[in-house]
């Protein structure tokens, strides 16, 4: 008789990681580095230390350090709301038919309602820790401005946040969550900001995206004694602090007798893809499995699948580093779709260099489709998924379909990153039939492919 697995599986307090993984440690090839935008030249860890904390910096920085140690007022902080459960999809694969073994990593026990609250409390730490007055940020759905309110509330740091006009006028609720933590929000593009006074001046009716709120958000810190900026995703940094979701996931299968031929996370910067991937990618890079890894992307903003390989900013007013990555260029504006995590011009440099390099693959999905996995998944495991991890979902349903016409039993994971609460505008739209899909043509994408800098011999 085999071994009934349970529905949900916890790590005890003391089974949790200690130590986040740096993937970099162990890739055959580093992603390239950071140039210093003014002399295309690489970018030194000291050239960091005005936007970004010093610790921080020197994470960012930091290409051999394998285990990091995560400090212990971290740790005790990761206990009110981690670990999270792994989730076995009994209900899901029954109503597939399919042969497949389907787990989920649910991020969304916490009040941000993501992942995102295991970046934004370590950035907020060594912020406090180094003696900051404030921080700034910016924000797409909402779920980093709220997770990183949650974290300076706890610290007692000033926060001010641009969000992305479009997703600050679509979820007002989101704003008041925030307000509950004392952030001041800002709708971006703004006419706070010399950058946003720019960007508005060229298109005063834009719904704004990331890269803009982006380049507010700098503007801010640097403009203000005893503030830095920080960033919820893309950064090695970020990745490196998300690495916890995927270390408690392998954990917790392996305390299952089980291993993932297929992973899989939706991708819009990268911080929930890299830190479900990171130890099952670990395994690849050093031979000792060979999961397959696939991110999830949407078909409005398709970096991975359509963009370029090549160093960008990161972002839309170009005072930031450049950074090589798989890019719709710096000024690519995305539809105003629904999914606002994943509206970003680029992707990680870490997971676009694996990508590249052959380690893992890549779909777009388009926005219906990934309603309606969202809809279907939400009446089998009763959790309403947020839009970002519905396009993971869409992905982990289609697997698991082509199992059952294979009769192949493989073993899925994927990652829901979170509660969709704030996004009942969205499933209204497709529920009453009013949503479409938006994909940009290649007369789109050139506009910002166009406009990439110039950079030799990269």
């Amino acid at each position: 008789m085999s071994k009934k697995i349970p529905h949900r599986l916890y790590l005890t307090e003391e089974q949790m990681p200690k130590q986040w993984y740096n993937l970099r440690a162990d890739m055959k090839e580093l992603p390239a580095p950071l140039l210093n935008p003014g002399t295309l030249q690489p970018a030194k860890l000291e050239e960091l230390y005005p936007v970004f904390c010093e610790k921080l910096a020197e994470q960012e920085m930091d290409n051999t350090t394998r285990y990091i140690d995560i400090p212990e007022e971290i740790q005790d902080f990761y206990k009110m709301y981690r670990p999270s459960p792994l989730i076995r999809a009994y209900n899901l694969e029954k109503a597939l038919g399919t042969p497949a073994k389907i787990y989920y990593k649910f991020e969304g026990n916490n009040t941000s309602g993501s992942h995102k609250l295991n970046s934004a409390i370590a950035q907020a730490y060594y912020a406090k820790e180094q003696g900051l007055t404030g921080l700034t940020t910016e924000t797409g759905a909402g779920q980093w401005g709220t997770a990183l309110s949650e974290a300076c509330a706890y610290y007692n740091l000033p926060l001010t946040v641009f969000m992305v006009k479009v997703s600050y006028e679509q979820k007002p609720f989101r704003k008041s969550v925030m307000q509950t933590f004392d952030a001041e929000i800002i709708a971006s593009p703004s006419n706070t900001t010399k950058i946003g006074q720019m960007i508005l001046s060229k298109d005063p009716n834009t719904g704004g995206s990331l890269g803009c709120a982006i380049s507010e958000a700098i503007e801010k810190a640097v403009s203000t004694p005893g503030y830095r900026y920080v960033l919820g995703s893309v950064l090695n940094q970020v990745l490196l602090h998300q690495s916890i979701i995927g270390l408690e996931s392998k954990a917790a299968m392996e305390m299952l007798d089980e291993y993932p031929d297929i992973v899989i996370g939706c991708a819009g910067g990268g911080s929930n893809l890299g830190g479900l991937i990171a130890p099952f990618m670990q395994d690849k890079l050093t031979g000792k499995a060979s999961p397959r890894i696939l991110a999830v992307e949407p078909a409005s903003c398709p970096s991975f699948t359509r963009g370029k390989y090549a160093y960008d900013f990161c972002d839309t007013g170009r005072v930031t580093p450049l950074a090589k990555m798989y890019t719709l260029g710096s000024s690519f504006m995305p539809s105003a779709n629904h999914a606002g995590g994943l509206r970003y011009h680029g992707m990680s440099p870490i997971l676009s260099k694996l990508y590249h390099d052959g380690y893992m693959e890549a779909v777009a999905v388009e926005q219906t489709k990934v309603f309606e996995a969202a809809v279907f998944f939400a009446k089998q495991e009763t959790i309403l998924p947020a839009p970002e991890s519905a396009h993971a979902i869409r992905a982990a349903i289609d697997e698991a379909l082509k199992c059952k016409e294979t009769g192949e039993a493989k073993t899925i994971l994927f990652g829901l990153t979170g509660t969709g609460y704030f996004d009942m505008t969205a499933y209204n739209a497709f529920l009453n039939g009013s949503m479409s899909d938006y994909i940009p043509t290649d007369e789109d994408l050139q506009k910002g492919f166009d406009e990439l800098p110039e950079v030799p011999n990269q």
